[in-house]
Formats: C-alpha cells, sequence, structure tokens
C-alpha cells in the first residue's frame, strides 16, 4: 500500500463510519432523485413524445434503472467505499478507467445541483405569485444564494442529519403531491381511461423515444453508495437503497404520468407545452389554491436534491483525494463534524462558479442546461458499471446468470439513453453540451495521462483500500 499525506496526518479524522441506518442511506437516494420535481415539471418531455403511453414509458424506465441498480448493487456489496464508482469501475478496468468514472460522477452530481438550485427562485416566485408578490431578480439572487448557503452548512455539518433531513423533505413534498392528485382523481370519479389502457392506441415509437427522458428522472438514485463509508452496514443497506429507490420512485412517476395524462383530459399536447403542468392539473381540477402548496413542495424537494447532491460530490472528491487523484486535501475529514470538510467546500465553490456562468441564460436555461450536460455524466457511468459488475463477479469466481444479465440489460438501456441523447442532435443552446461534455471528459483523461507518467504509484493504490 502506498500511503498518501492523507492518511499519515489523519488517521484520526475519518468518516463517521456506521452513523447512518437503512433509512437514512435510502434518504440520500430518493432525496437526490427528487421525485416531485418529475410531476412538476419533468414529465412535459415524456408526455410530449410519448401521449397517452407517457406511463408505460415510465414503467420501462424504472425496470430498466431496477437493472442497472441490481448490477450497482452486486458491486456495493464487495466494494463498500466512498468513491463507489471511481472505485466499481477502476478495480476492473484500470485506474484510468476509473478516475474517468469518479471524473464524470463530480460533474453530474454538481451540475444536478446547479439545475435545482437554479429551479428554486422559479419556485418561489410562482410560490409568491400565489400572494400576489413578485420578486425582483436581485432579490432572485439573493435567495438563490441563500438557498446554496443552507445546502453547504447542512452537508458540510453532519451527514446524518442532513441525510435525515432529506428524506424528511422529500417525503413531505412526495405527500403533498400525493394528496393533491388523490384530490384531483376523486373530482374525476375514477381511474379507469380507456385512452391510456387501450394499447391500439399506444404510440410504440413515442413510448421508446421518451424512454430516454424518463431515465433522466431516475439519475441520483445510485448516490447511497457514496456513503458506504458511513452506513452501518453497507453490505446490505447500500444494495436495498439503490434497488428500493428505483423500485419506489419508478412506481411514482408511473402511476403520476398515468393520472396527470387523465386529469389533463388526455390532453398531452397541453401537458407538454406547459412550464408548469402541475398546476394546470389543479386549475383544470378547480383547485386553484392548490398551486403555492405544490411550488412550496417543489422547493422543499430542490433543496434535498441539492443537499444530496453536495454530500455525494464531495465523497467522490474525498475518494479521489484519498488516492491522490486529486489534491490530497480533497481527502481531509473534520475532526468534529467527521465530514469531508474540504470537499464539500470545494463541491460548493464549484457549484456557485456555474450558477454565476449560467446566469446570462436566464433561471429557466440554466436548469435545462446543467440538468442535460448532468444527465451525461450519469448514464455514461451507469454504463461502465453495467460492465464492471459481471465482470468483478468473475474475477472473484462467483459469477452467476443474473450477474450477467442485469449487466447486459442495463447496459442496453444506458447505451439506448446515450444514443438517443445525440440522435437527433440537439437544437441551440443544448447543442453546445455533447462537445462539451466531451472537453471536460478529455480534460480529465489528460490529467489522469499525465498522473500515470509522473506518479505511477499513485495509479497502482487504487488496488488497496485507502479510503479510511
Amino acid at each position: 500500500m502506498v500511503a498518501t499525506t492523507a492518511d499519515a496526518t489523519h488517521t484520526k479524522a475519518q468518516l463517521k463510519h456506521g452513523a447512518l441506518n437503512l433509512f437514512e442511506t435510502l434518504g440520500q437516494s430518493i432525496a437526490n432523485i427528487a421525485p416531485t420535481l418529475t410531476p412538476a415539471l419533468n414529465i412535459t418531455v415524456v408526455a410530449g413524445l410519448a401521449g397517452v403511453g407517457s406511463w408505460i414509458s415510465y414503467l420501462i424506465a424504472t425496470i430498466g434503472c431496477i437493472f442497472v441498480g441490481a448490477s450497482i448493487s452486486t458491486l456495493a456489496k464487495r466494494h463498500p467505499e466512498a468513491g463507489s464508482y471511481f472505485v466499481y469501475i477502476g478495480r476492473n478496468f484500470g485506474p484510468v478507467a476509473g478516475a474517468m468514472g469518479g471524473w464524470a460522477m463530480v460533474l453530474a452530481y454538481t451540475t444536478t445541483a446547479v439545475a435545482v438550485i437554479l429551479g428554486f427562485p422559479l419556485f418561489l416566485n410562482n410560490f409568491l405569485a400565489a400572494f400576489g408578490i413578485t420578486l425582483t431578480f436581485a432579490w432572485q439572487l439573493v435567495f438563490t444564494f441563500a438557498f446554496l448557503g443552507l445546502v453547504t452548512y447542512a452537508a458540510y455539518r453532519d451527514i446524518q442529519l442532513s441525510s435525515r433531513l432529506g428524506l424528511v423533505l422529500e417525503c413531505i413534498s412526495v405527500g403533498i403531491i400525493i394528496v393533491i392528485t388523490a384530490i384531483v382523481v376523486g373530482r374525476h370519479g375514477t381511474v379507469v381511461d380507456p385512452a391510456q389502457l387501450s394499447f391500439s392506441k399506444i404510440p410504440t415509437g413515442g413510448v421508446m423515444s421518451a424512454m430516454a427522458f424518463a431515465v433522466f428522472s431516475f439519475v441520483g438514485f445510485e448516490s447511497a453508495a457514496t456513503l458506504a463509508k458511513e452506513s452501518n452496514n453497507p453490505q446490505r443497506n447500500i444494495p436495498i437503497s439503490i434497488v428500493g429507490s428505483a423500485a419506489i420512485a419508478g412506481t411514482f412517476f408511473t402511476i403520476m404520468a398515468y393520472l396527470m395524462v387523465m386529469g389533463m383530459g388526455d390532453n398531452t399536447a397541453a401537458i407538454a407545452g406547459s412550464s408548469s403542468p402541475f398546476k394546470d392539473m389543479t386549475d383544470k381540477a378547480g383547485l386553484p389554491w392548490a398551486a403555492s402548496i405544490v411550488y412550496f413542495a417543489a422547493m422543499i424537494s430542490a433543496f434535498a436534491c441539492a443537499l444530496a447532491c453536495t454530500n455525494a460530490s464531495s465523497r467522490m472528491l474525498y475518494s479521489m483525494g484519498r488516492y491522490q487523484f486529486l489534491h490530497g486535501s480533497m481527502g481531509l475529514v473534520h475532526k468534529i463534524h467527521k465530514t469531508p470538510h474540504f470537499a464539500v467546500l470545494a463541491s460548493a465553490a464549484i457549484i456557485l462558479v456555474v450558477v454565476l456562468a449560467l446566469l446570462p441564460e436566464g433561471f429557466l436555461n440554466g436548469f435545462g442546461l446543467s440538468g442535460t450536460i448532468a444527465t451525461y455524466g450519469f448514464v455514461v457511468v451507469y454504463f461502465g458499471v453495467c460492465l464492471s459488475a459481471p465482470v468483478d463477479m468473475y474475477r472473484s469466481g462467483v459469477l452467476k446468470a443474473q450477474h450477467v444479465f442485469y449487466g447486459i440489460a442495463g447496459a442496453a438501456l444506458m447505451g439506448f439513453v446515450i444514443y438517443s441523447s445525440v440522435f437527433p442532435y440537439p437544437a441551440a443552446p443544448f447543442n453546445m453540451l455533447p462537445p462539451a461534455f466531451a472537453i471536460y471528459m478529455v480534460i480529465g483523461l489528460v490529467w489522469f495521462a499525465v498522473l500515470k507518467v509522473k506518479s505511477p504509484q499513485v495509479l497502482v493504490s487504487i488496488a488497496s483500500d485507502m479510503e479510511g
């Protein structure tokens, strides 16, 4: 084993091992998915493509993400590390490949946080509009930066606090959505919608095209793996949290897609053209008062998601710092709070810089741009992990048929999502995202290639657990 400065200097300051129980670990993934944001905004793209088959797109995406989650779970049981995907890929396809996986996930988590932080002032403005209050751009900025400050403090202070907070906030926001939807369905008088249940009317091509966008709603379900060092039983808690969060969120998405299309009288064009589809559904049901509650729920969900993303990205930076792929300070742990405090602050700084860079695009466009490039990072790593899982099982001598099946099924779905993200090529301003992501990955590749030449012992160290 190669010693590092972080290891030598901070042997007493380690992550809070065993601090998180199953529900707190599950809270990380649920909060990172931010289920409330799908009926509040994300469903518009799926409805525009799949029409009355939107619920089927989400159902297929749910099954696919469970396959991906199963592959992740097999690796999480064998490698309960904070670096998770960085370690999973690196120990099977080499340290540079692992470093690139970690590099992609840092981008994915930080830009997801950017997306929800830029979405926060939109939700806040719509919430206050119900009371006749309109915020100026300056005040929107003040609240946006205060929002980021609160997220950073919670992530810096205590992983147990932030995981519990994320789960509680997300449960509250999802509960609000469920109650209001139940009221809408009650006014509708039935849950049977012939148009959505008649498979002859389902646009098969649209369902398949929309599936790629449906998968976007799930990104973050894997983030519980980054808390493996802090879970009290990672071999059990991490797999249950990953697969469980995908199943729970997917069931919610599928049912909500069905009920929202029904609530709009099967008018999917109205959903596709709306910036606030859930509000439109409640207005149609004669519940204008519900709009402010929905936006309040969206704000809660945004905070939970931003906090979960900051926790996850800081653990990725922490692990890469421990292995000396990044500056050693990233691998340091606060002596009192037992959090990777420098990594948390670095994540917050990256998020702040990207938020400032996207402000000229406006909050709504910034939300779309940052969310899209985040998805590129997620699906590339998902693809790599699905390939890694059966290889890892084979090398350990425990490969079974289900490992191969999960890996192939998950990789096939992620390959389709990657293909659908660039074909047909997106229009401006989203056309700049594929090359921007490629440039980001090339920068990482060059850095790690230089590191391999100058410090080969650092790359060799990935074969040992150095996270502490």
